[in-house]
């Protein structure tokens, strides 16, 4: 494996310290060096890359990746062949590494073994991709989130990006199955949601039992489990259960926050902002009435304030999530990062350290991933400019002048440029 020395760097190293000017060494994988001095002798025949002042960050970590969706609507997930449904996943994985991200902690796969495979092929180095989480369809109950059959028609366990298990044996039957396949991760879909559900958002239509049942397979399984939570009941169902990562928590209340608080040291809250946000704005675009646009918005507006008052309990909270639709396209993901700031009020600091160091310990690998220090794996961007003064530039795929995973080379710098 190639080492590399990266010098006269502006290092950003993911932890909240100020920037600094400095170089770094790579070797198998791994950042050997971190110097407070911008040019430092070459050892051992290293590549040397100098940065001429350019931005150097940890490698970006999408908490909450859907790299099986297909920027379709939900019901045409479930008339894709699983041929070209693999194909367009290893395109998306590709696409996810381009626009900086490094790691992925999935929020469900379209299909049930997507992710599990994607996540072999980029092991084995055949394709290029993040290190991935893998997961299975989100699971939910009959009328909860993703289940779009439709009495009339033909039944789907499996339709768009869901498998539907009714009862705790049922329940237990799918996440076994998912086990089996080799996902390291579950995800439930406890509370309702404005979109592909009988039940709205601050409803929450999965049962304790039920969720009993997914946990139970879980611990045996030794699987981590996420859960789309939007109502305040939701919220204190999947802490009361062991859940660690919740997604939305948007009509969270007094009692949730409170719970949320308890657990602020196993749990994770990723908000998912961007499909309220977007439709939100939605003047007839989709299919997206005024009235439907203005219910976004009140949930947009609720969400904000919730994510404030976590905030102020020193909750985790993390950007990234529901990329893979029509309005919230792939290759986008770093929109997110903008929303924290522009709508959430997060500094780009406090968004960077989220999207680096947080995620790092998301995905199980506290100080080894999202972090530039010695010892830790070797996921490391190259920017043009300054992301602190304008977190919009990382959404530009050509101020991505390097990116570094695993100590290898996705995208060299050019030479000669400064």
């Amino acid at each position: 494996m190639a080492s590399y020395l990266i010098t006269n760097a502006r290092i950003i190293d993911g932890t909240g310290t100020a920037p600094f000017a400095g170089s770094v060494r790579v070797q198998d994988g791994r950042i050997t060096e971190v110097t407070a001095r911008p040019h430092v002798p070459t050892v051992g025949g290293a590549d040397v890359i100098d940065a001429a002042g350019a931005t150097l960050m940890p490698g970006l970590i999408e908490s909450h990746a859907h790299l099986g969706f297909a920027d379709l609507p939900p019901a045409e997930l479930t008339r894709l062949p699983p041929e070209e449904h693999m194909l367009l996943t290893v395109r998306n994985a590709k696409l996810m590494l381009d626009c900086g991200y490094t790691s992925a902690f999935s929020a469900a796969s379209a299909k049930p073994r997507l992710d599990v495979v994607l996540k072999r092929e980029i092991e084995a180095g055949r394709v290029p991709g993040p290190r991935l989480l893998a997961n299975g369809p989100e699971i939910t109950v009959t009328g909860g989130l993703g289940d779009t059959n439709l009495l009339h028609l033909p039944h789907h366990e499996t339709p768009t990006f869901c498998w539907v298990a009714d009862g705790p044996e049922q329940m237990r039957r799918v996440c076994r199955l998912l086990a089996r396949e080799g996902v390291d991760l579950l995800k439930l879909n406890i509370s309702g949601d404005a979109g592909t559900s009988s039940y709205p958002s601050d409803e929450t239509p999965m049962t304790d039992v039920e969720v009993a049942a997914a946990m139970d397979v879980a611990r045996a399984a030794r699987l981590r489990v996420a859960a789309h939570c939007r109502s305040a009941d939701s919220v204190l169902m999947a802490l009361r259960h062991g859940i660690e990562v919740i997604y939305h928590a948007n009509w969270v209340d007094a009692r949730a926050l409170d719970a949320l608080e308890a657990a602020r040291d196993r749990v994770f809250v990723g908000p998912a902002l961007a499909i309220a946000y977007t439709l939100s704005q939605a003047t007839g675009q989709w299919g997206v009435t005024a009235e439907r646009a203005a219910g976004f918005e009140r949930e947009l507006a609720v969400s904000v304030e919730a994510i404030a008052q976590m905030r102020q309990r020193g909750i985790r909270v993390l950007p990234g999530g529901d990329y893979g639709f029509p309005f919230t396209p792939h290759g986008t993901y770093a929109r997110d990062l903008w929303l924290f700031v522009k709508i959430l009020g997060f500094s780009a600091m406090d968004t960077l350290v989220a999207a680096t160091r947080l995620g790092g310990e998301l995905m199980g690998m506290p100080g080894e991933l999202g972090v530039i220090k010695v010892g830790a794996l070797a996921d490391l961007l190259l920017v043009d400019g300054d992301p602190l003064a304008d977190i919009a530039m990382l959404q530009d795929r050509d101020a991505l002048r390097m990116i570094m995973k695993d100590g290898v080379l996705h995208k060299a710098p050019e030479k000669g440029r400064s």
